[in-house]
């Protein structure tokens, strides 16, 4: 088995465009959540009906005009938002990290994760075909498709390895950092590119959530007293995975070492979550840590980048995972929750936790949850609240939740890389 590292990354996000300026919002505490953005097709208006009247939307993201964010027009045309911030995270990570000059990129492995696909497109193809009876164009297949972003990914960096996408619902990131990451480790790709976008807020989606009664009226604020649901949003987050010593030959920043990945079905309820499955996929992270070469007891865990949707089911159900998985250290492991700023991007929601969570380690510092009037005392759990917090760093482990509608559990075990 070989050991495998993060050595770039890319986003396109609610609270910054790049990983810079992701990371210098992450450590301000400067929320991506805001009022309805009325400036764009389908947008809703302030009189829509919708009980809440706040998303976390990607601003300044135009692939037109600003040179970073470039796409071909043929790109732009055949493509929805959700692709196109996926296929610009994964170019500033490849770019970063080098990888496609020092990998063949006939093997290279594209793993992403998408749940919702091309929302808008879907939605103003169907308004135009049910309001007017008007022609569906013909980009519209390949606009809608999950896999859109990940063909794109691969068609640009002419990348011919095994390309796939998942569609988990809300562990469809972490899910595809995974199984990139055991490809890896297993030697089934030399490395790979993976993590997870998503676009999903149309007005049709935000329509359908609401319906749900689980959306916040004002903002989410997860594991606080006075919580009441979360805050859709949208966003993409991408990686480079390698193993170990290719990164070290070629002199490559480690950002992080990727050491466990657990899976888990509840087997439960299609909406309501059970803490069993949650702690079940947090034991199997710690416990495959094995094959990595690394001892991960739960006394060594320092960070949990935690679902928190800031519903009351949800945070209460996570909680008593952690419990049950990490027993009487639990209380004592500080527990962020960076949906707080970035909202509930479905899809690319484990992929974004990710990033905030090798930063944590990379930097030696957690971030902490906003919006937290009082922390929830039922809970019994550290919450960071106010201030960054430092690593501590004899208990270098930190964990990455993702517990998807349908019980679908995905958590990801990340280790400090310290040479």
């Amino acid at each position: 088995m070989k050991r495998v590292v993060v050595t770039g990354m890319g986003c396109i996000t609610p609270i910054g465009n790049s990983v810079e300026a992701f990371r210098d919002s992450l450590y301000a505490g400067r929320t991506g959540i805001a009022p309805f953005d009325t400036n764009f097709p389908g947008a809703p208006s302030p009189d829509s009906g919708l009980r809440f009247k706040t998303t976390a939307r990607v601003r300044d993201f135009d692939p037109v005009h600003n040179p970073a964010h470039h796409l071909s027009s043929g790109v732009i045309v055949s493509s929805d938002s959700s692709a196109q911030f996926g296929i610009i995270s994964a170019r500033q990570a490849a770019e970063e990290s080098g990888l496609l000059q020092h990998h063949d990129r006939a093997d290279i492995a594209i793993v992403t994760g998408c749940a919702c696909g091309g929302r808008a497109t879907e939605e103003e193809a169907n308004r135009q075909l049910y309001t007017r009876n008007a022609r569906v164009p013909p980009t519209a297949i390949i606009r809608t498709m999950a896999s859109s972003g990940s063909s794109n990914i691969a068609i640009e960096m002419g990348v011919s390895g095994p390309v796939v996408n998942l569609s988990t619902a809300c562990a469809s990131g972490t899910h595809a950092m995974g199984l990139a990451f055991q490809m890896v480790r297993a030697g089934m790709a030399p490395a790979a590119i993976a993590g997870g976008y998503e676009a999903p807020l149309s007005f049709g989606f935000l329509r359908a959530w609401d319906s749900m009664r689980v959306v916040s009226p004002t903002s989410c604020r997860p594991f606080s007293v006075d919580r009441d649901g979360m805050t859709l949003g949208e966003g993409a987050a991408m990686f480079t995975l390698e193993p170990l010593d290719a990164a070290l030959e070629r002199g490559a920043h480690i950002y992080a070492e990727i050491v466990g990945f657990g899976m888990s079905a509840d087997a439960h309820h299609i909406t309501q979550p059970r803490a069993e499955g949650a702690a079940l996929a947090m034991r199997r992270a710690l416990e495959d840590t094995a094959h990595s070469g690394v001892d991960a007891p739960a006394s060594r865990v320092g960070y949990i980048n935690a679902h928190g949707t800031g519903t009351q089911t949800n945070d209460a159900v996570e909680a008593a995972a952690i419990h049950q998985a990490l027993g009487e250290f639990a209380p004592r492991i500080p527990v962020g929750a960076t949906k707080s700023l970035t909202g509930h991007s479905i899809g690319a929601a484990g992929a974004i936790e990710a990033l905030a969570t090798i930063l944590a380690l990379d930097g030696g510092s957690l971030p902490y949850t906003v919006g937290v009037s009082e922390i929830d005392p039922t809970l019994n759990l550290d919450i960071i609240t106010g201030e960054e917090r430092p690593l501590d760093l004899q208990r270098d482990i930190a964990l990455s939740n993702s517990l998807a509608f349908g019980g679908l559990n995905a958590v990801l075990a990340f280790r400090r890389y310290d040479g």
